[in-house]
């Protein structure tokens, strides 16, 4: 991965938020984790709205995203990404506990680039995790170049 990626864990559940880093680290995946808690804040740090800071102009984002987040579910956060302009480039694994088909199939039909079911069984989904740093530690990731003026409407 390149070295000025931030890993975006869009994560409500503490424990599973905790796992997902720890074990990125544990697979080498040593670049800056950013924890964003419901599907708003995910927008709201991606298009610089609302309290939180807009991420960095000119950097490199892959976001791990629960499907089912407050406030704005995951599905709606990759409509709006996979429809704007310039976020749509970011890579995003949408996170689950669900395998439902017509849910993996409406995911990857927005424009996911990877769905991963989360296993149940903490171990398990702690190598699930492991496998996932592995392969993240060798993606490249794109660009992102906002303006200070990116807006959305979630209509």
């Amino acid at each position: 991965m390149n070295p000025d990626t931030t890993v975006l864990i869009a994560e409500d559940d503490d424990g599973h938020a905790a796992l997902i880093e720890k074990n990125l680290r544990r697979a080498g995946i040593e670049k800056p984790c950013h924890r964003l808690r419901d599907g708003q804040e995910v927008l709201d740090y991606l298009l610089g709205s609302g309290d939180i800071p807009q991420g960095k102009i000119g950097h490199r984002y892959l976001l791990l995203l629960d499907i089912n987040l407050p406030r704005v579910n995951g599905i709606e956060v990759l409509r709006v990404l996979k429809e704007h302009a310039v976020l749509r480039k970011i890579p995003v694994l949408m996170l689950s506990t669900t395998d439902n088909p017509q849910e993996v199939e409406a995911c990857h039909s927005i424009g996911c680039n990877f769905y991963l079911t989360k296993p149940t069984e903490p171990e398990t989904f702690a190598q699930a995790i492991i496998c996932l740093g592995s392969f993240l530690g060798i993606v490249t990731v794109p660009m992102i170049r906002l303006s200070t003026q990116t807006t959305v409407s979630l209509n």
